[in-house]
C-alpha cells in the first residue's frame, strides 16, 4: 500500500505508518483543563486502533484564556504527572504523541467578557465577532514564555513532540495575518514582522526542549478571503520554519463548516478537494522545504489517500472526523478492509456533551 503503512521520521520520532490523528478537542477535560477516565480512554483506543502518531487536542498555556469548555490544560506543572499517565498508555500501544499547544484569542464565543482575549490588534474576529485587545510588548513577552514553558512541561511528561497551532485565526495565525495585524512596531506590517511572533515562540521553545525534541508547526495555507494571509506568504513562512529548525508543517485552512460549499473552488490559484481539502496546497509546500510535511482536511476514502501519496511530496495524512465515528479504522486498513468509512462528515460530532460520533460510535 505505497508509503502508508511504511514506517518514517519526524524529528527523531519513529513513526509505524503515515497516520495522524489532527488535534482534536474532545471537550471532556474537567472545568480546569485535567485529565479524565473518558480522555484516558479516547487515547488508549487511538492508539491500540494503529494510529501512527496522535496529536491532542489543543490545551492552553495560561489558565486564563481558555477559547472553549472541557479543554486539557499545560499551564502549570501539575499537568505533568498526568499526562505521563496518558504518553505511557500511548506509548504501551506502540504509538506516538504529540500535544498541540495553543493560545485561541478571539476565535472564541466562551465566556467573553469575563476574561482579557488578547489580539495584535482591535480588529474582531470575522466568524465570531470577539474583540480582543491589541498586545503590549511585555504581554507579548509573556505569551512567548508561555508557550515555552509549557513545551518543557510536555517534554517532562513523555509527550513525543509538541505543535504550535499557527492556524485557524489563533492568535499567532492572527499575528501573522495582515488583515487581523495592524500594528506598527517591529511585530506588524511587512511579512518579517507579522512572523516574529511566531518566531520568537520557536526560538524560545527550543531553547528549553533542545535540538532533539519535535517542534511542529500548523498553518492556515491561505484566508481564503480578500485581505488576508496568502498562499505565497505561507510558502514564506514554511521557508523560514525549516531553515529556523521546525520538525514538520501541517498545512490546514479555516473553511470548518463551509467545505461542501468551498469545494472545486481555486484561490490562490490552487482548488479545494473533495478528498483531502489541502492538498494541492500541501504538496506545492512539500516540494519548496525539506521536513515532512502532513495534510489534513476532508480524508476519508483509502485509494484518495495513496494516490496523494503516490503522486505528491505530501508524507503524512491527518484525520480526526473519521477516528471519531471509527477509532480503529487505521487498523482495519491496514489489515486490507477498504469498506467505505463510517464518517458522514454531517460535522454533528461537536455537542454539548463532548464530541464524539452521534450516528456511528455513541459516547460510552
Amino acid at each position: 500500500m505505497s508509503i502508508l503503512f511504511s514506517q518514517a521520521r519526524i524529528g527523531n520520532m519513529t513513526l509505524k505508518n503515515r497516520f495522524v490523528r489532527s488535534a482534536t478537542w474532545e471537550n471532556m477535560a474537567t472545568e480546569d483543563g485535567h485529565m479524565t477516565d473518558k480522555l484516558y480512554a479516547i487515547y488508549e483506543e487511538l492508539a491500540q486502533g494503529e494510529v501512527g502518531l496522535i496529536v491532542t487536542g489543543y490545551a492552553n498555556i495560561v489558565e486564563e484564556e481558555k477559547p472553549n469548555a472541557g479543554m486539557m490544560g499545560m499551564y502549570n506543572d501539575s499537568f505533568i504527572d498526568e499526562y505521563k499517565k496518558l504518553t505511557e498508555l500511548v506509548h504501551e500501544n506502540d504509538s506516538k504523541i504529540v500535544m498541540q499547544l495553543a493560545y485561541g484569542g478571539t476565535k472564541t464565543t466562551h465566556n467573553v467578557g469575563e476574561r482579557v482575549i488578547f489580539a495584535p490588534s482591535e480588529v474582531p474576529e470575522r466568524g465570531t465577532q470577539t474583540l480582543g485587545k491589541a498586545m503590549t510588548k511585555d504581554e507579548i513577552d509573556y505569551i512567548v514564555q508561555a508557550f515555552a514553558q509549557a513545551s518543557r512541561r510536555a517534554q517532562q511528561s513523555g509527550f513525543d513532540g509538541v505543535e504550535i497551532h499557527a492556524a485557524h485565526t489563533y492568535l499567532i495565525n492572527q499575528f501573522l495575518s495582515p488583515y487581523y495585524n495592524r500594528r506598527e512596531d517591529e511585530y506588524g506590517g511587512s511579512l518579517e514582522n507579522r512572523m516574529r511572533f511566531l518566531v520568537e515562540i520557536y526560538t524560545e521553545i527550543r531553547k528549553l526542549v533542545g535540538d532533539d525534541f519535535p517542534i511542529l508547526v500548523k498553518l492556515t495555507a491561505t484566508e481564503f478571503f480578500e485581505g488576508g494571509l496568502t498562499f505565497d506568504e505561507t510558502r514564506i513562512i514554511c521557508k523560514q520554519l525549516e531553515a529556523m529548525g521546525v520538525d514538520a508543517i501541517i498545512i490546514s485552512g479555516n473553511i470548518h463548516g463551509k467545505a461542501n460549499e468551498l469545494i472545486g473552488e481555486q484561490f490562490d490559484g490552487y482548488t479545494l478537494q473533495q478528498e483531502g481539502y489541502f492538498h494541492e496546497y500541501g504538496d506545492v509546500i512539500s516540494k519548496d522545504v525539506n521536513v515532512p510535511v502532513i495534510t489534513v482536511g476532508g480524508l476519508s476514502d483509502i485509494d484518495a489517500i495513496e494516490a496523494i501519496a503516490d503522486n505528491t511530496n505530501i508524507q503524512y495524512f491527518a484525520l480526526s472526523r473519521p477516528l471519531l465515528a471509527e477509532p480503529h479504522l487505521i487498523k482495519r486498513w491496514k489489515e486490507g478492509d477498504k469498506a467505505v468509512v463510517d464518517c458522514e462528515r454531517c460535522s454533528k460530532c461537536r455537542t454539548r456533551r463532548g464530541n464524539f460520533c452521534v450516528v456511528h460510535n455513541k459516547r460510552k
